[in-house]
């Protein structure tokens, strides 16, 4: 049995894979939070699909896949299937999206969607395996595969209800460092499973080195997740600014020299009076004032008169009686 290396190049691929799937899982967590928004949604649904499966599995799949060496054994890798699962990581995260934001399956949509992203994902790292050509003859423990399976499916579930429940930018974050734990455990778990033999009369393998494969692809992918991260940016701080602002009422414009401008500002200023609560305070002043200090002409249904005129009322002829006000009565004028 040949040995076998994951960390050939220490804790740096593996830290780097990891901080790779969180950045695609926190991106994809984004963008179905955009999806639910309700515009662009399928546009938002194949952008978190690309996130998710493309960085998030795949990229970190095969950034792990950098440190694995077999000692004494030539590694290539064919480039179809490598672009083929890819391809397959891409899909079966969208249709595990598609699944669960549909309520077709009455209730079973996390389940449904769950299991076939896991399997999904599950064919994405042994068709990526499968990709890899080497001079020494590979087995697989069935055991630690179907863990690796149950893993991904797990996984899956958990990442589906994380779309469709999680918001906030700091639990999105917590989602994704969860989520990359769960995609480099199943990748770990399906790579334990492999065991390298010697072959007699072994060829050398055909395919490309893993750099000068693997290089380009996530380069390539990496790109395409800035452009992804930029327009999510832009559009969240887009859709901040459309948040509407309170409107305040404009004063009214009128006609300082129309008569009728005059009269509208008059019952303006009527009904705002009236709207004022009365006060019992120092100052308040009723709203009735008149009714309130002088109540009986105001329940007379006639008018009302007073029996004695005020002193200050006018002289009239006959109004006063005779000596009245300590005058003396009214004589003929002299002549």
């Amino acid at each position: 049995m040949l040995e076998i290396h994951h960390f050939t190049y220490g804790w740096v691929t593996p830290v780097v894979a990891y901080i790779m799937s969180v950045t695609g899982c926190l991106l994809g967590l984004r963008c179905t939070a955009r999806a639910r928004s309700g515009e662009g949604r399928r546009g938002w649904l194949i952008a978190a699909a690309v996130a998710i499966g493309g960085t998030g599995i795949w990229v970190m799949h095969f950034v792990a896949m950098l440190g694995f060496s077999i000692h004494g054994a030539s590694i290539r890798y064919n480039v179809p299937i490598t672009l083929l699962s890819a391809v397959v990581a891409i899909v079966v995260v969208w249709v595990g999206l598609s699944v669960v934001a549909t309520s077709r399956w009455g209730g079973w949509e996390l389940a449904v969607g769950g299991t076939i992203t896991g399997l999904g994902v599950g064919a994405m790292h042994y068709a990526g395996m499968y990709a890899m050509k080497s001079d020494a003859m590979i087995d697989y423990n069935a055991g630690l595969v179907a863990l690796s399976l149950v893993i991904a499916v797990v996984a899956s579930i958990v990442a589906l209800w994380f779309t469709l429940n999680i918001n906030g930018i700091l639990a999105t974050f917590g989602a994704a460092l969860i989520m990359a734990v769960a995609v480099c455990g199943m990748h770990y778990t399906g790579m334990a499973s492999m065991s390298a033999h010697q072959m007699d009369h072994a060829s050398m393998p055909a395919g490309v080195s893993p750099m000068q494969l693997l290089a380009p692809l996530m380069v390539s992918v990496s790109m395409v997740t800035l452009v992804l991260l930029i327009h999510v940016g832009l559009t969240e701080v887009d859709e901040a600014s459309r948040i509407a602002e309170p409107v305040r009422p404009e004063p009214a414009q009128h006609d300082p020299w129309s008569l009728q401008s005059s009269s509208v500002a008059r019952a303006d200023n009527s009904n705002s009076q009236a709207a004022r609560p009365a006060s019992s305070g120092y100052g308040a002043v009723p709203q009735n004032y008149g009714q309130a200090q002088y109540p009986a002409p105001y329940q007379q249904a006639e008018p009302y008169y007073p029996s004695q005129p005020p002193l200050y009322a006018p002289e009239r002829p006959g109004a006063y009686p005779q000596g009245g006000l300590g005058m003396p009565p009214p004589g003929p004028s002299p002549s």
